[in-house]
């Protein structure tokens, strides 16, 4: 460590099993300074630093207003991460942050709402999520046109995705049985594919177990395979709604190695918001100090809620 360096609070936390550390940026003007690329790179390796998978960062912008900057373990952006979006308005709450019910991430804004705790200890969140059929990051298909349940030759013979943008990109295939090596290759595919994936996109596949109950597992731009990603369940339970396969307006369980969540759809015409509702678990709370390539943190106060978290996954698992 050097003469810049620079201590800070950290907090390590989950949504639905995708962990995350979490800082608050807007409690001390010299964090502004920070290279948090270079701090993700470092912190969120699972060998050599604390280990996760990302970095969110509790922000504000000029006109006040909070928010969520996301960066992914390797150190590039995300433009929204739903299971992290709950994590971060979890503690705008509790710091007096979310006077006007809203976070934005990116370019854009999101209603948030606390809701009923999915179980006794675990507390809940939700985040209103607006779809479009439509991103740059789809090169597959016209801006005029919408991709739902259909082949993408280049990427796999045989799978039907549909393609949407819940503020970062996502496309999404139903199976009959999750397959992690398909979805693996599938994932690493998809760089390869640069006419068809100009900035990457987030790979989902998905079962559909009953018209309230679908199971999801995703490989994420710039992560890799988690236990779960908040958008990409999302993702899939909006495809399912849109296809028939759920219904539409009625609350939906969707499972995950990590856990689970709810999701309810709702369509007007070309609108599509669909609300993602789930935990938002603190691990433990610390301090982290980092001079721009070296790392030190001590874990300072563990919560137990992960205990709690733990119990429930076990419960619905059995």
């Amino acid at each position: 460590m050097n003469n810049n360096t620079l201590r800070f609070e950290i907090i390590k936390c989950h949504g639905s099993g995708n962990d995350f550390i979490m800082i608050d940026t807007t409690c001390n003007p010299d964090l502004q300074q920070v290279d948090w690329s270079a701090f993700a790179r470092v912190a969120c390796d699972r060998a050599k630093g604390i280990g996760s998978d990302g970095l969110l960062l509790v922000v504000r912008n000029a006109e006040g207003i909070y928010g969520m900057d996301m960066l992914n373990p390797d150190g590039t952006h995300a433009e929204m991460c739903g299971n992290g979006m709950r994590c971060v308005a979890r503690l705008a709450y509790e710091r007096g942050y979310l006077d006007s019910g809203k976070l934005f991430s990116s370019d854009r804004i999101f209603r948030i709402g606390r809701e009923e705790p999915l179980a006794e200890g675990v507390d809940t969140f939700s985040v209103e999520i607006s779809i479009s059929t439509w991103s740059s990051s789809f090169g597959f298909f016209a801006p005029t046109e919408s991709f739902v349940d259909k082949k993408i030759e280049a990427l796999d013979a045989n799978l039907r995705f549909t393609a949407l943008n819940l503020g970062n990109p996502h496309i999404v295939a139903q199976v009959d049985s999750i397959d992690m090596e398909l979805l693996e290759s599938l994932g690493e595919r998809v760089k390869s594919l640069k006419e068809h994936f100009p900035y990457g996109v987030n790979v989902s596949l998905y079962e559909v177990r009953s018209e309230h109950e679908i199971f999801v597992a995703t490989y994420e731009r710039g992560v890799g395979i988690t236990l779960s990603c908040g958008t990409a369940m999302t993702a899939s339970a909006t495809a399912a709604a849109l296809m028939g396969r759920t219904a539409p307006e009625e609350r939906v369980n969707v499972l995950n190695r990590g856990g689970k969540v709810f999701c309810t759809t709702r369509i007007s015409g070309s609108d599509i918001i669909t609300t993602l509702a789930g935990n938002a678990t603190f691990e433990w709370w610390g301090s982290a100090s980092f001079d721009g390539e070296q790392m030190e943190h001590s874990v300072e106060r563990t919560t137990g809620e992960d205990r709690l978290w733990s119990a429930f996954v076990e419960s619905i698992n059995r």
